[in-house]
């Protein structure tokens, strides 16, 4: 018998609906019935609580290879969680080029100011150094705040958008000659790229 069976066969034996079984579980009903029509697994986490709750062990509940399944599936997640959790806390470390001195200010001053400072840029570029690093630190902020939740897919987003802004960022100051601030960003840019290919080898 598979585990959507049993399952359904043990919320049965208690005369018990899902919206029931999912408040004595603390969880929704969604994933009862999502669990119960053979869509997926619960986590670990779930299982114990559901074997407890039946008064029943976790093999009875599951075979090994399903318990592997469930196993690799949370394995994945956490990987993908920290590695999005980090690229986004890079993504915040962006707001460092607003008060460290590396910007170029051609004849006007020989050496490295702060972006407020720059006086010698278009009066268009500026304000786009200002919309950029604002931009990504804003997007490494809702990172950050999203990974607090379980959303894989708002996760994703929010990793792909920080990709992208990163490499505009870092082709956007180097095309304006600011070298430092452009090896800021093409640093955090191979930094998220490791992680990411790191993160594929690992599962």
């Amino acid at each position: 018998m598979e585990f959507n069976e049993k399952l359904q066969e043990l919320r049965k034996s208690k005369s018990m609906t899902q919206e029931e079984l999912a408040e004595a579980l603390f969880i929704s009903r969604t994933a009862i019935s999502k669990w119960e029509s053979g869509r997926g697994y619960p986590s670990l986490d779930s299982l114990k609580e559901i074997s407890k709750f039946f008064s029943v062990s976790i093999d009875e509940l599951i075979c090994m290879e399903e318990i592997i399944s469930v196993a690799e599936d949370e394995k994945k997640v956490c990987i993908d969680k920290y590695i999005t959790l980090i690229c986004n806390v890079l993504d915040v470390f962006l707001v460092l080029l607003l008060f460290l001195p590396i910007f170029g200010n051609g004849n006007d001053s020989p050496s490295s100011v702060l972006l407020y400072s720059i006086t010698s840029l278009s009066e268009w570029i500026k304000p786009l150094f200002f919309t950029l690093i604002g931009i990504t630190v804003l997007n490494g902020i809702c990172g950050v705040i999203i990974s607090f939740f379980n959303k894989p897919i708002w996760n994703r987003h929010r990793l792909v958008t920080g990709m992208v802004l990163s490499i505009v960022c870092a082709a956007v100051f180097i095309l304006t000659r600011q070298p430092y601030a452009g090896i800021v960003c093409l640093v955090i840019l191979v930094i998220k790229g490791f992680l990411m290919v790191k993160g594929k080898s690992l599962l």
